[in-house]
């Protein structure tokens, strides 16, 4: 016992104090910015992006980016920079697509919308199923860091938990395999009402890298209502949890 106090004394209070305040390292891609009076329309970062996420006008779509940095990489002219702004989960799949328009401030205010009714509802206590439709394990891993001492998710009431029947809402991630899609619909539907969707990472948002893939089947997004976009390949801790509460609080 004393050896456990001797440790806990040691190591001191190792959760982030502040999660809304909270610095990221600064090699971290979040929040691309774009600068498109510079753009020659070369065309290279198209080409080199493997999800096309790079659209004619030089808009980047979040939802379908794996946030590689080739195309910030690639262009010559500087028109693309990953800033490393974590906290771009948005209610509005649009929204998720930034252009030369979108600025840190401009989207941090914009990007989620909630109602009273879901921060009456899930405001002091959010309790999510995670599915994992295919996934390559790697948002997972990051939504169990979530609860690790560091973020310790459960502070504000969000837990992840054993069971959809025992949750106010599933959260999605892998981009939704034909062989799971009848195992995240009975989830969904064991799920209480009311109840909300979350969708984490590029695959869930979008399919990813396997958007084009016959072994996807991604009908249940086109059945059921999706209340938040977390983005991100994988996603970091900081954004799920900031998007989160952003959106009940």
């Amino acid at each position: 016992m004393f050896d456990t106090l001797k440790s806990r004394i040691y190591q001191g209070n190792q959760a982030i104090p502040d999660i809304k305040k909270a610095e990221i390292h600064e090699k971290f891609r979040g929040l691309p910015l774009i600068n498109k009076k510079n753009c020659s329309d070369c065309s290279k970062c198209r080409t080199i992006c493997l999800t096309n996420a790079i659209s004619q006008d030089i808009s980047i779509d979040m939802g379908k980016c794996t946030f590689c940095g080739d195309c910030e990489r690639e262009c010559p002219n500087n028109v693309i920079e990953f800033t490393n702004f974590h906290k771009i989960s948005s209610t509005s799949r649009e929204y998720l697509v930034v252009d030369e328009n979108t600025s840190q401030d401009n989207y941090e205010i914009d990007a989620i919308k909630s109602t009273e009714q879901i921060k009456k509802l899930f405001g002091k206590s959010l309790k999510l199923r995670q599915v994992s439709a295919g996934g390559c394990n790697g948002c997972e891993m990051e939504l169990n860091a979530c609860s690790n001492v560091n973020f310790d998710m459960g502070r504000f009431g969000i837990d992840i938990v054993a069971s959809p029947r025992h949750a106010d809402g599933i959260i999605i991630t892998g981009p939704i395999t034909e062989n799971m899609e009848k195992a995240l619909e009975d989830a969904y539907l064991s799920t209480p009402d009311p109840k909300i969707i979350i969708l984490t990472g590029t695959c869930a948002i979008s399919g990813g890298v396997f958007q084009d893939s016959d072994a996807l089947k991604r009908d249940f997004l086109e059945k059921y209502k999706v209340d938040l976009y977390i983005p991100g390949c994988p996603v970091h801790p900081l954004t799920v949890i900031n998007g989160i509460l952003k959106f009940i609080n």
